[in-house]
């Protein structure tokens, strides 16, 4: 598995992660959870991510590789109340999340928090990013990072306060390659990409639930008709995949699965390396030419 400098932190962080929304609300078995992980761990993978609000995630990783922390770099995110009796982003609130995902993951430290789409206006007040800085000195972090997308992960990226940015990236989202990650690179920002095959919506023959997750996807691909779409899936999802690996800045992208099996896939994906540049420079082209004003970077 390939790694790579995660910015200026020292980490070299594997180019694929493990992303773990999907097996908080899958409702994953935690025998699943630990033969996932422990195999993933085994063949090379070094990141894993989780939130605040994911359901059982949390406790579900920490019950799996605790006893494997120097294996991993350890990433989860604090900003939704989730069950504590505090509005979101209140600092008082965001401190208790901080220490509840200690206890959940079984460790003392976590390597990054992220803000967990924190909107400008609440990055503006300041106080969010104090409650982070504070945690970092007191050891409970290594970094902090902010995680969004849009104009917010811009402003997010020029306060200068952060380690991290995870944003979103694919072939059907690509305006944080324009927007956010130039100026991330720029500073020597590690970045991790969420969401970086597009939920492989054009899976859907035809249209998914107005309320799926990769709905916006669904549409914005009828519209891109990309060729390489057309093949077989796991040929399609590689290209994808690779695609986001090889935009500029880029350090790591986060998969989610509940399927222990489907990790060994997953990796076998970028055996190819790199996506070829001519194969690369024909999908930003196609995105720069039939993107709407109103695609922007999605949750």
């Amino acid at each position: 598995m390939e790694k790579r400098a995660y910015g200026k932190t020292g980490m070299q962080v594997s180019v694929l992660g493990f992303g773990g929304a999907e097996i908080g609300f899958g409702d994953a078995a935690q025998r699943d959870v630990d033969r996932l992980l422990s195999s993933a761990l085994d063949a090379g993978l070094n990141l894993i991510d989780t939130a605040e609000c994911y359901k059982n995630s949390e406790e579900l990783i920490g019950r799996a590789v605790a006893g494997r922390r120097s294996d991993y770099f350890l990433f989860t995110k604090c900003g939704h109340a989730a069950g504590l009796d505090l509005p979101d982003w209140d600092p008082r609130m965001l401190a208790q999340s901080i220490d509840r995902s200690l206890e959940r993951l079984k460790t003392d430290y976590v390597d990054v928090i992220h803000l967990h789409s924190c909107s400008e206006e609440v990055l503006r007040q300041g106080d969010v990013i104090d409650v982070l800085k504070r945690a970092k000195e007191q050891g409970k972090t290594r970094f902090i990072g902010y995680s969004g997308d849009h104009t917010n992960a811009l402003y997010a990226v020029r306060t200068g306060a952060f380690d991290s940015l995870m944003t979103s990236l694919n072939i059907a989202d690509q305006e944080a390659a324009d927007l956010a990650l130039r100026e991330a690179a720029e500073r020597g920002m590690g970045v991790v990409i969420k969401r970086p095959v597009a939920n492989v919506a054009w899976r859907h023959a035809e249209a998914p639930d107005s309320k799926a997750y990769e709905y916006p996807y669904w549409q914005r691909l009828q519209k891109l008709k990309y060729d390489f779409l057309k093949g077989d899936l796991q040929e399609s999802v590689g290209k994808a995949l690779r695609f986001t690996l090889s935009t500029p800045g880029v350090h790591s992208a986060i998969v989610g699965t509940a399927n222990p099996d489907r990790w060994a896939s997953n990796a076998g994906l970028l055996t190819a390396g790199a996506l070829p540049a001519a194969e690369y420079e024909a999908i930003r082209e196609r995105w720069r030419s039939v993107a709407e004003e109103d695609w922007i970077g999605l949750e």
